[in-house]
């Protein structure tokens, strides 16, 4: 047998690490081997295993710088590191310093982007370092605020409510028709505690901090001008990103499709968008962005963890993409927190879809207000409706685990966001073709029976007109405009909110082209206010098709549970509903009207080839100054001493009617 001695040919790391050849591989090693096994014939496998030893061991020499190296960086990685990010920050400021000297107003987005960052990594670096003993100087403080909490909790209530009655008050005295939007709002909150399963057991902290947090976002993103430039600046920043789209639908589809045919216009969109938001999870941007918001709701309201987390992840994402980010806890949830999570889904509208309809013309900054501002009056209405009576297992956790997606570099994101979006457009297109022919169906057969009985143009729009036009009007919509709104609200609710958000497109892209308000008896499109209602009631899941959607989703995720899921859906669906109409009374109550410039200029420098909503409005302006007396036509009001009243009454009879115009 065969024996290789190895006491003075040990294997060491330090000769490993040092580069030294080690005796039991060397050439001699392997000529005794040789010698041993082989005798005298085993000379050309001498030679052999000579040779190979040589190049092996010139192959560890080669490699020892690279060893070295390696073992450089192991050692020195937290400096290494420290350099790296250093240089990184050093060219930024560099770069960041010439776009602000150049430019300032041109580079003032990326001054707001770099002053977040700064303030979340300041935050961060505070938390980590200085947290403990800031929370240890201010326990006195909590302690006392623990202990005085009973009564100053009450009066903190007293000055919120007087606070609240009289800036309504104040506000509402110059636009009366904002109480009717208040009035729906409150009716809105008394019909859903009706239907709660549980009246004694609702959290009102979690009621009234929902409803107070959605006022206020809604109050800074309508009213205050910081609000309202950051939204309106995001929402063109949104349509401008989207704009890319057509780089490669064009190079798919050809230009000609993408501009007039919707499948190819609108649809291309949505698999931009879940390209983008798969490689935002990749990066970690959504998991943070949604954690934070789910920190906020859940501190304040008082929710658990894991049903806030899922509400606060709809604002992006979709109703069946949402429960993923906690799909390990969906098993042991209660039954109000199913509830939420439910609720939350059909409240509101995914990223990628949103996009979509960006791109019917519907206003971004409504759409976005809409889907942040739904997120705390959905878990509100959610506890206002299911209260919590079970012990949730989840009541005392600080927070849940987000878990990262499986891919293992940015390209891979990005294909399978891309790929994943295929079955959501493949859906919202047979979606519209199956509910457009049904609803073109349902309203051939009513206008058949309504013929029978002299009813003409009997449809299921002019239903829904009748039936919901006191919601509308609720909600804050003018009495000629509910019975449109309405419509859209039945489109909505009965067949799905893309439907509508294309009818209200239509209405919008109408107005501003300047059309007659009315044609052959119909209204041709609704007022400014009206649509800013219908934009935020109609921005939600909340419909029956969504149903099968939800239960599928959640079902696949916890099979056990599925008698559970169907008994609370039909709750929820009335929750998410009553949530987007409960935003839109909101935005009724907060919509302030779009102040007209001077007419007397507008008219006198336009080009009447064509219209638009400022000469339609402006020519009615001067259709209603205009006064007929013995034949003689006159003009009141800022046309009276204007020449050009009546060269400007001749061009607006050309494109509208009215009687002055007989003269």
């Amino acid at each position: 047998m065969a024996r290789l001695e190895m006491e003075g040919n040990q294997i060491t790391l330090d000769n490993l690490e040092k580069g030294i050849d080690n005796p039991a591989f060397s050439s001699l090693g392997e000529e005794e081997l040789c010698e041993e096994r082989d005798g005298p014939h085993g000379g050309n496998e001498k030679k052999g295993g000579e040779g190979n030893g040589r190049v092996a061991s010139y192959c560890r020499k080669a490699l020892q710088p690279a060893s070295k190296a390696k073992s450089f960086c192991k050692a020195h990685a937290k400096a290494l590191r420290r350099v790296f990010w250093g240089l990184i920050g050093a060219a930024y400021l560099c770069y960041f310093i010439a776009a602000c000297w150049l430019n300032f107003q041109r580079a003032l987005a990326l001054v707001i982007i770099t002053a977040v960052v700064i303030f979340f990594v300041c935050w961060s670096l505070f938390k980590k370092y200085c947290g403990a003993k800031v929370l240890m100087l201010l326990s006195p403080l909590w302690k006392y605020l623990q202990k005085s909490w009973p009564w100053l909790k009450w009066l903190l209530y007293v000055l919120l409510l007087g606070g609240l009655v009289t800036w309504l008050a104040l506000d509402t005295a110059k636009n009366p028709e904002q109480l009717i939007s208040l009035a729906g709002f409150c009716v809105l909150v008394l019909f859903l505690f009706a239907f709660s399963k549980h009246h004694s057991a609702v959290s009102w902290r979690a009621v009234f901090w929902g409803l107070g947090l959605e006022f206020l976002i809604g109050l800074f993103i309508l009213r205050t001008t910081p609000g309202i430039q950051a939204f309106q600046w995001l929402g063109d920043q949104i349509q401008v990103f989207l704009g890319y789209t057509k780089a490669g639908s064009g190079f798919v589809f050809g230009n000609t499709l993408i501009e007039d045919v919707f499948a190819f216009q609108s649809l291309p969109i949505i698999v931009f968008f879940s390209c983008v938001m798969s490689i935002l999870y990749y990066l970690g941007v959504m998991q943070w962005l949604i954690l934070k918001i789910s920190w906020l709701l859940q501190v304040s309201l008082g929710t658990t963890p894991t049903e806030t987390l899922s509400v606060a992840g709809n604002i992006f994402v979709g109703q069946t993409e949402a429960p993923l980010l906690i799909r390990p806890y969906l098993a042991d949830m209660t039954h109000s927190e199913i509830h939420a999570v439910m609720a939350g889904g059909f409240s509101t509208i995914a990223g990628s879809v949103m996009g979509a309809y960006i791109s019917f013309g519907i206003d971004a900054a409504s759409l976005i207000a809409a889907s942040v501002m739904a997120a705390p009056c959905a878990l509100a209405m959610s506890k206002l409706v299911y209260p919590e009576v079970e012990e949730s297992k989840f009541k005392g956790k600080e927070s849940v685990c987000i878990s990262s997606g499986e891919e293992r570099n940015i390209l891979e994101a990005a294909s399978n966001g891309a790929a994943a979006s295929i079955g959501l457009v493949a859906n919202i297109a047979a979606n519209l073709i199956a509910f457009l022919a049904v609803l073109e169906f349902i309203n051939a057969a009513l206008c058949w029976f309504g013929e029978m009985v002299e009813i003409k143009d009997f449809s299921f729009q002019m239903i829904c007109s009748y039936v919901l036009m006191p919601v509308a009007f609720l909600m804050g919509a003018d009495w000629a405009d509910s019975p449109l709104v309405a419509e859209l609200l039945g489109m909505k609710i009965f067949l799905n909110e893309f439907v509508a958000y294309q009818q209200l497109a239509t209405y919008k892209k109408n107005r501003l082209s300047g059309l007659e308000e009315w044609s052959g008896g119909r209204k041709q499109w609704i007022s400014e206010r009206a649509e800013s209602i219908t934009t935020f009631a109609l921005c939600g899941f909340a419909n029956l098709s969504s149903i099968g959607i939800m239960l599928g989703g959640l079902t696949s995720m916890v099979p056990h549970r599925k008698s559970e899921l169907a008994s609370i859906v039909l709750r929820a669906l009335l929750t998410g509903i009553c949530v987007s109409m409960l935003n839109s009374c909101l935005a009724g109550l907060l919509y302030v009207p779009t102040e007209m410039g001077n007419c007397v200029t507008i008219l006198s420098t336009a080009n009447f080839t064509s219209t638009n909503y400022a000469i339609y409005t402006c020519c009615k302006q001067l259709f209603a100054s205009t006064v007929l007396e013995n034949g003689t036509l006159s003009f009141t009001g800022i046309w009276a001493s204007v020449a050009e009243s009546l060269p400007c009454l001749t061009q607006c009879c050309g494109h509208y009617n009215h009687t002055s115009c007989m003269v």
